[in-house]
């Protein structure tokens, strides 16, 4: 049977990942493909069933738009999208498309490292995705 787990007017790009006893769901709101205009964030929800509900840190169901802000625009690291998640080496990372404001939007693919923070919710560390950051 088909399931509707998240709705936005401009959602996609829906990545699902199962860590420990929960599933995370990451999808794409914005405008992709226009480089440096480009409003593209990610978003997390997440569920202890594969079926939904998938809710934000503050309950609210992706279904009625909710969906924690998991990665946006950050300086140069302009809307990145499309997660997946590898594991490799003993840790999980994240992948990502992203319009690179150092190199005029050039369109970059980014391999970041995913960690887990002690109330359950995906964060990445990489210096380009800090604010006021540089290469």
């Amino acid at each position: 049977p088909l399931h509707a787990l998240a709705f936005n007017a401009s959602i996609e790009a829906a990545c699902l990942h199962r860590h420990g006893d929960d599933y995370y769901l990451f999808v794409n709101w914005g405008r992709c493909c226009a480089g440096t205009n480009s409003t593209y964030e990610i978003r997390v929800g997440r569920s202890r069933n594969i079926t939904g509900p998938y809710l934000d840190p503050d309950g609210v169901d992706l279904k009625t738009e909710g969906g924690a802000p998991f990665l946006g625009t950050t300086g140069p690291f302009i809307g990145p999208g499309h997660a997946g998640i590898v594991s490799a080496g003993g840790r999980e990372w994240l992948s990502c498309h992203f319009y690179d404001g150092t190199r005029q939007g050039m369109p970059t693919l980014a391999l970041l490292p995913l960690q887990w923070k002690t109330n359950g919710w995906p964060e990445v560390d990489w210096p380009l995705a800090r604010p006021g950051a540089t290469h």
